[in-house]
């Protein structure tokens, strides 16, 4: 019997555009290569973390199906000052579907990859709760509210490595494959771009939003309505923050193979084009990865 090619995996993060993840492993997997490890952060995680419990199968029929009602029906107001939603109905939604389980007792070594506020360094997250490390390391500053663990103040991975190749460094496999989420902006296929094509800004969603954190904070009207809200703002942070430390981290390593996916994708929270997100992250697979496939069938 022919021996499948090993991987490691590193999952990048940049929110629903982390559903291109999918897509690539469903490419690999089609192909005979075997995933033996994942390094993921933030949405990296999630998918990373998902797969590693054998449940990717669940997952993608799951979010396949969500409409962006259900996306603004998974937020759920944290009424505090430490972040607007608290993801528990997130992680319950996620939990009952799928279950929980040890991180050690997977058949894939997996890590799962946060930012600790307290010592100004990554955590690793290599044994445990999954789902704990998964909330950990979604925690997108102010918009999720931390996780404490171990008395230490966690928030989204991406916040120090939205692209952790390093706890990869160390693994015995044949090839390592990373796949960024902060691609440069390109004009996408024809086949995709009406798929794919953002969509205006949701005013009623923002705007509920932006209202209830007026409230709730005391702030002032807003006399200038067109201007972006204080959501979109924070998000266009995270990304450009997140964007940023990625040049830097893909700088420093010397990698088998990286896949790019231009970051005007999608917007951070489009869950709701799942199935195009996937499906072209399977293309851009195919793009990148072909060589693989040829280098499998020379003697």
């Amino acid at each position: 019997m022919t021996k499948k090619p090993t991987v490691s995996l590193v999952l990048g993060a940049g929110g629903a555009r982390g559903l291109t993840h999918i897509g690539v492993i469903n490419w690999l997997e089609e192909r005979g290569f075997e995933i033996k490890t994942i390094s993921g952060s933030s949405i990296g995680a999630l998918i990373g973390g998902v797969y590693a419990a054998g449940k990717l199968d669940i997952y993608t029929h799951w979010v396949k199906a969500l409409q962006k009602k259900d996306v603004r029906g998974l937020m759920d107001f944290a009424y505090s000052r430490s972040g607007l939603f608290k993801g528990d109905r997130i992680m319950g939604t996620l939990k009952n579907l799928l279950g929980d389980v040890c991180i050690e007792e997977l058949d894939i070594k997996f890590t799962a990859v946060a930012s600790d506020l307290d010592a100004d360094k990554e955590v690793w997250f290599t044994k445990g709760s999954l789902f704990e490390a998964i909330r950990a390391s979604i925690s997108i500053p102010t918009i999720f509210t931390p996780v404490r663990y171990h008395g230490h103040l966690l928030v989204d991975g991406a916040m120090m490595n939205p692209i952790p190749v390093a706890p990869t460094l160390t693994d015995m496999t044949d090839i390592t494959i990373a796949i960024n989420l902060s691609g440069k902006k390109k004009e996408l296929p024809p086949s995709l771009s009406q798929i794919i094509k953002p969509d205006k800004v949701e005013n009623k969603y923002f705007a509920g939003i932006a209202k209830f954190i007026s409230t709730y904070y005391q702030l002032p009207a807003d006399p200038n309505p067109e201007e972006l809200h204080v959501f979109e703002v924070v998000l266009k942070t995270y990304e450009s923050m997140s964007n940023t430390i990625t040049r830097y981290k893909i700088a420093g390593y010397n990698l088998d193979y990286l896949i790019n996916v231009p970051n005007n994708v999608c917007k951070i929270l489009e869950f709701h084009k799942a199935t195009a997100l996937i499906d072209y992250g399977y293309q851009l697979a195919e793009e990148n990865l072909s060589g693989l496939t040829q280098q499998k069938k020379q003697p």
